[in-house]
């Protein structure tokens, strides 16, 4: 499938829209908020939040922010900004206000559908946000103005004509983190949607209309946007949403008893956490599940092995990318190598290259880069780093990779000093300048390490400011202030004290010395 075989004038409300002719009353959306949702009633909602946006001023291409748990109205909120031609912002509910500030800064959004947990997070930058004109809560608002989601909709039209978009036009935005400065906007158009839907959601994960995904994974993220939403209503299939965390292991595997899915996507550490829990498959029936999906980092052998001998259910993994929107390199359910990235599929075309973009000879480590109609074109107001990231037709991926005589590609670390934790980045700038900001540091710098199961997290080599010295107490009072300061998944793992930071003659840390360590 190409983006040629698309309409001129496509809008992606298409992939939810093409299920009412076939499977109206098809529950779509499982959730523990509401009741199932059926196909009609997400469409019909979603038609509504169209129609209160159209009254809010939101015209084809203005930015519409979403801050919200994994609930039935992250769904219809992003499929009525795609109706009228807006743009969705998937905003990591993970974040600081700061951070909040600068998205909607950077996008002009006007207007924020945010949940009521959420609230604390945007209070303290409400007055920063220049553009923002219109707050609309999810549950109960805490601010006099602001419009409670269920009635700003509820007189609404179920009606709605679909805004002439072309393919190309804009339908998402998301922010990465980057290894300095601010965080990097990327946009997809509304072809990309079906066109990664068709060419791994069913090419080769093979998704059908009787399946039933659940993910770890939130909305905001690609990986659970695609994986969640996107490629089970392309394929007629089901979507279970969960909003709690992940991060407790027993969480996921509650929702998998309850609503039964046939599909999980989880990061490798979601997959390490949960046989974490003893006798896990005892206490969860989790017997409807078929495949598994890994991806956000790499997936060590040892815990693909593990999780099938326990479960028996094999796990997918592959390697994506925000900028190419979802996975463009893959295992297949019939072609799986532990521990590699997979192959090459049709739709993207791979090459590894040294630093001079020369091509490598095969089993030698280049870097990966990534060629196909679903990559966004540049990151939102920042030219100078997507000129080095978007080089013509292809991606620089920032990873290091080599591929085998079988044609499998194996992970070989990172082109720059970025980290993913439990599948999201992590800059360790960040870490650093706030472990900096502390009065006992002197100097720091921040690398990976893999822990027991062989995932990267942050570990801090530390230099302490005279009068300090290196304890367990000192230990807890620097990981409890980075979690102060920081998403808590941000935080060091580990910190080791040292009395000087090795460097290069003209003063930059040398990261790699640490790592080797």
């Amino acid at each position: 499938m190409k983006a040629a075989d698309l309409p001129l004038y496509y809008n992606a409300i298409e992939i939810l829209e093409h299920n009412l002719a076939q499977r109206a009353d098809k529950v779509a959306l499982y959730s523990r908020e509401r009741d199932g949702m059926t196909f009609q009633e997400v469409a019909n909602e979603a038609n509504q939040v169209g129609n209160a946006l159209k009254k809010l001023g939101v015209r084809m291409g203005d930015f519409v922010g979403i801050l919200s748990l994994d609930t039935p109205e992250w769904a219809t909120s992003f499929f009525g900004i795609a109706k009228i031609g807006g743009i969705a912002i998937g905003m990591n509910t993970l974040l600081k206000p700061y951070e909040y500030t600068y998205m909607l800064r950077d996008s002009r959004a006007r207007v924020l559908i945010v949940h009521q947990a959420l609230l604390p997070s945007i209070e303290e930058i409400r007055d920063e946000a220049d553009f923002l004109e219109h707050v609309i809560v999810i549950g109960q608002p805490d601010r006099e103005g602001d419009l409670v989601y269920a009635d700003w909709i509820s007189g609404e039209s179920t009606e709605l004509e679909a805004a002439p978009t072309h393919r190309d036009d804009y339908c998402s935005l998301n922010y990465s983190s980057g290894t300095t400065g601010a965080p990097k906007g990327i946009l997809h158009a509304h072809k990309d949607y079906p066109l990664t839907a068709q060419l791994w959601g069913v090419n080769v994960l093979g998704l059908k209309e009787d399946d039933r995904t659940l993910g770890a994974a939130k909305l905001f993220f690609a990986f659970g946007l695609g994986g969640n939403l996107i490629f089970p209503w392309y394929a007629g299939a089901s979507v279970v949403l969960f909003s709690g965390t992940p991060r407790v292991a027993t969480n996921i595997m509650e929702m998998i008893d309850r609503f039964k899915p046939t599909i999980l996507y989880n990061a490798p550490t979601g997959y390490a956490a949960t046989m974490a829990v003893e006798k896990f498959t005892e206490k969860y029936d989790i017997s409807s599940l078929r495949l598994c999906v890994s991806a956000g980092e790499s997936l060590p052998a040892p815990v693909w092995h593990d999780w099938k001998e326990k479960t028996g259910v094999n796990i997918i993994d592959g390697i994506g990318s925000t900028e190419n929107f979802h996975i463009f390199l893959s295992n297949f359910p019939d072609d799986i190598r532990p521990g590699s990235s997979g192959k090459a599929f049709e739709g993207y075309e791979l090459k590894i290259v040294d630093d001079d973009g020369n091509e490598v000879p095969q089993g030698e480590v280049g870097n990966l880069l990534v060629n196909g109609e679903t990559a966004a074109l540049f990151y939102l107001h920042q030219y100078e780093r997507s000129r080095q990231t978007f080089l013509g037709e292809w991606i620089f991926t920032g990873d290091k990779y080599y591929v085998d005589e079988d044609g499998y590609y194996w992970h070989a670390g990172r082109s720059d000093d970025m980290l993913k934790v439990g599948g999201i980045w992590v800059s360790p700038v960040e870490v650093e300048s706030t472990l900096i900001s502390h009065p006992a540091i002197l100097e720091c710098a921040v690398v990976g390490r893999a822990d027991q199961s062989d995932l990267v997290k942050p570990e801090a080599y530390v230099v302490l400011n005279e009068g300090y010295a290196g304890s367990d107490e000192l230990t807890g009072q620097l990981v409890n202030y980075c979690k102060e300061k920081m998403a808590a998944y941000k935080r060091p793992r580990w910190i080791q004290y040292v009395d000087e930071l090795p460097k290069t003659a003209t003063g930059k840390i040398q990261r790699f010395r640490l790592r080797s360590e």
